[in-house]
């Protein structure tokens, strides 16, 4: 998606929490204090960017997950069972030390973000999610797409499932509920995925989803500029911070 270059992906996302952690636990250290450092999980590991976007649109995480979200992979899992841990494990000077004491973030947490973000420059963050949200939802009306949905909607009809596009398939009650993967969820997860294949939906709506973030880019060049060199940014100060521990 255009958008993706101004926006971390969960890879990137990863990458940057273990310059924080990192950075937390120099800062402890300093104050005598104890710091697990978290293993790091493997940038491969870590889930596909806009994977759910479209809804459930790969065939074999269907067949086994039907809407529910995948497990995360090996090294993604161990780091957060392992944050979790340590979490449990903080003692009342610790946490303070790390996070703080009131309801905005402080201690060495806030220090580590303050040497993350020293050279980045000033964005509109705010813009970038609102961007985001916008084109979604104007591709969604888009007309091409709108014919798409009918045909994925006719699909599934013809298979019993009667949804008027994927969103409303993949945040039906019945799965949301329910931590259980039920058989009738898979059947019909299998069959959203071949819905989408036949009428080509996701293909239509990601061309479209393009154009118009394309446009919405094109009205605020500069504000972009600036969101594109901030990441950049925000990621060459991670690397350094991971590339000197």
């Amino acid at each position: 998606m255009p958008l993706d270059r101004y926006d971390p992906s969960p890879a990137e996302m990863q990458t940057m929490s273990a310059a924080r952690d990192v950075l937390i636990g120099t800062c402890m250290r300093r104050k005598g204090l104890e710091w697990k450092l978290v293993p790091r999980a493997s940038e491969e590991d870590a889930a596909p960017r806009n994977r759910r976007r479209y809804g459930v649109v790969e065939p074999r995480i269907a067949e086994v997950y039907g809407y529910h979200l995948p497990a995360d992979r090996p090294t993604v899992a161990r780091r957060s069972a392992a944050m979790e841990e340590r979490e449990k494990g903080l003692g009342a000077a610790e946490r303070k030390a790390a996070f703080g004491s009131g309801q905005k973030l402080g201690g060495c947490a806030k220090k580590a973000q303050e040497v993350l973000l020293k050279d980045v420059p000033d964005a509109d963050f705010g813009l970038l999610d609102d961007t985001i949200g916008a084109t979604y939802e104007q591709s969604m009306k888009d007309r091409a797409v709108v014919r798409g949905f009918r045909a994925w909607s006719a699909c599934m009809a013809r298979q019993g499932y009667r949804y008027a596009d994927p969103m409303e398939a993949i945040t039906d009650k019945r799965w949301l509920k329910s931590d259980h993967v039920s058989r009738e969820e898979i059947r019909q997860a299998r069959v959203d995925v071949r819905c989408k294949k036949q009428t080509k939906l996701v293909s239509v709506w990601n061309a479209a989803e393009n154009r118009i973030q394309r446009e919405a880019i094109k009205v605020k060049p500069e504000a972009f500029k600036r969101l594109e060199q901030a990441q950049r940014e925000r990621m060459a100060a991670a690397y350094r911070v991971l590339g000197t521990s």
